[in-house]
């Protein structure tokens, strides 16, 4: 059943499809953000993106390594960085060995160099771990987008704005929607989980 025009609409949603649209991208979302995260999971090969929750001390204020060093992986084991301003070497350099990702750089005054040491078994593990808790917190998400969205649709059934139909449809809609993108979380999960365990 569709509201009046002039009658006030108390959902943000207009229409039932407006709502599985909002869920969508939601959840495509939250798999952006969990292939962000497992960017910075190391494998045995080098990777920029392994300095990527690394913030640097500068000029007052925390700061993404990106933005005061350019970042190179010239081959397969070592990542190097050229600091913007020199100066600010030693504070890039700290901020690397104090990120807990067992790496261990050195500068010669102008360039950072990271060695990016083979991964023991033990450390795999840990990484696996890792990303299984990573996959934990994806999933909880997107479960949460489907719980925020079907309480969108309760309250557009209470107000009369759609019909029992339209609900249960819309139900089985973002249902379907929420399994498919687990899935896809737990494959992104295998998939990174697998280069980890290579040797």
């Amino acid at each position: 059943m569709k509201s009046e025009p002039n009658q006030p609409v108390s959902s943000p949603f207009a229409n039932v499809a407006e709502v599985e649209k909002a869920a969508l991208t939601r959840m495509e979302k939250v798999i952006s953000d969990l292939q962000h995260n497992m960017g910075s999971v190391r494998t045995g090969r080098a990777s920029i993106h392994l300095l990527d929750g690394v913030t640097v001390e500068a000029y007052g204020a925390p700061m993404p390594l990106s933005h005061v060093a350019t970042l190179h992986v010239p081959e397969p084991t070592l990542i190097t960085l050229q600091p913007y301003d020199s100066s600010q070497i030693n504070a890039i350099e700290k901020a690397i060995r104090s990120a807990d990702l067992g790496l261990n750089p050195s500068n010669d005054g102008k360039l950072i160099r990271v060695p990016v040491p083979a991964l023991t078994e033990e450390r795999r593990k840990e990484m696996v771990k890792q990303l299984h808790h990573m996959a934990e917190d994806h999933r909880i998400t997107i479960r949460n987008v489907r719980r925020d969205v079907n309480d969108a649709l309760k309250k557009m059934l209470k107000d009369k704005l759609i019909s029992e139909d339209d609900d249960r449809r819309s139900h089985d809609t973002i249902q379907k929607h929420t399994d498919a993108f687990i899935t896809k979380v737990d494959s992104a999960v295998k998939a990174k989980e697998k280069e980890v365990m290579e040797i």
